[in-house]
C-alpha cells in the first residue's frame, strides 16, 4: 500500500518566487509524496502612493503563481491562494479550509528585513498549531544574481513586434524574468486585461517567463506601485514615437529616471493594434 502524500503548508509572502523556497519544499519531495499549499498573504504598501486593492491582491497573485510555477518545473505539483494580509490569520483560516498539515513551512527575509520575524511569527505558529514548523530564510538580494527582475511598462504598445523583439534580446543577454504592467486606458479595464493577455501569450510563446498585471491609470503611479510590490532590477518603458506619445508629453521617462536608482530604458515601438491612443 502505497503512503499518504505529506501534507505541506507552505507561507510567504515577498519571498515568495525565491529559489531557496522550492528547493526547501524539494528536500521533503525527494524523501516521499508530498502535498503542497501555498498560502500567500496579500502584502500592504507602507509608502504614500495611490494602491488600488485590486493592484494589491493581483500582485500577490503574481507573486503566488511563480511561486507555482517554479515548483511545477522541479516536478511538484501544488495549489496555493492569496489571503488575509496578517500572516498568522492566513495559517489558521487554511488550517480551517485545508486541514491539519504534517509540517508547515515559514519563508521570510534575513532577520534585519523580516516584519515577519520581528512579530515572533514562526514560534506563535508552532505553539498554536502544534505542528512542525521549518523556517526558511529566503535572502532574495542574493538570489537575484540568477535572473535580472525586467519590469515592462507598456500600453497602446504592448504586444508589439519592437518590443517583442527588444524583450527577446534581452532574454538572449542571460536569464531574465518580466513583469509587464499596463496601466489602465480611457477604453476601461477590458481593453487592457486585453492587451495583457495577448502579449503575455506571445512572452510564453517565445518562451520566456512572464507575470502581469493592469494597474493605475497613470503610468507613473502605476510605476511606483509596482516598485513596492515586485522585485526589479530595470525598467524598460515602452511608447508610441514622441508625437504621438502622451507618456513622452508627460515626461514620464525622466520622472521614473529620478525617482528611482534602476536603470531605465525607452523602447519605441508601433501601435500594436489599438484604434486610438490611450496613452503611451
Amino acid at each position: 500500500m502505497n503512503a499518504a502524500p505529506k501534507k505541506l503548508l507552505v507561507v510567504a509572502n515577498e519571498t515568495v518566487g525565491g529559489h531557496t523556497l522550492s528547493d526547501a519544499v524539494k528536500v521533503h519531495a525527494d524523501k516521499g509524496p508530498v502535498q503542497v499549499t501555498v498560502v500567500c498573504p496579500q502584502n500592504q504598501p507602507t509608502e504614500g502612493w495611490v494602491v488600488y486593492d485590486e493592484s494589491v491582491r493581483d500582485a500577490a497573485e503574481n507573486r503566488l503563481a511563480t511561486t507555482l510555477a517554479q515548483l511545477r518545473e522541479i516536478g511538484i505539483e501544488a495549489e496555493g491562494e492569496v489571503m488575509d494580509p496578517d500572516p498568522f490569520a492566513a495559517v489558521m483560516d487554511s488550517i480551517t479550509h485545508h486541514g491539519e498539515p504534517d509540517e508547515i513551512i515559514v519563508a521570510t527575509h534575513p532577520e534585519t528585513r523580516s516584519g515577519w520575524l520581528r512579530k515572533d511569527l514562526v514560534e506563535r505558529i508552532r505553539q498554536d498549531t502544534g505542528r512542525p514548523v521549518e523556517h526558511v530564510v529566503v535572502d532574495l538580494d542574493r538570489e537575484r544574481a540568477q535572473a535580472t527582475q525586467t519590469l515592462v511598462v507598456a500600453n497602446q504598445t504592448a504586444g508589439a513586434e519592437g518590443l517583442l523583439e527588444r524583450l527577446k534580446e534581452k532574454a538572449a543577454e542571460g536569464e531574465r524574468r518580466f513583469t509587464v504592467i499596463v496601466p489602465q486606458g480611457e477604453q476601461g479595464d477590458d481593453d487592457a486585461n486585453q492587451r495583457l493577455a495577448h502579449m503575455l501569450k506571445q512572452l510564453d510563446d517565445a518562451g520566456l517567463e512572464a507575470v502581469g498585471q493592469v494597474m493605475h491609470p497613470d503610468p507613473f503611479t502605476s510605476i511606483q506601485n509596482a516598485l513596492q510590490f515586485y522585485r526589479v532590477d530595470e525598467i524598460l518603458i515602452s511608447t508610441l514615437p514622441d508625437e504621438r506619445s502622451g507618456w513622452m508629453r508627460s515626461n514620464l521617462i525622466e520622472r521614473v529616471q529620478q525617482t528611482t536608482s534602476a536603470p531605465v530604458e525607452h523602447v519605441v515601438a508601433a501601435d500594436a493594434g489599438a484604434d486610438t491612443a490611450v496613452g503611451s
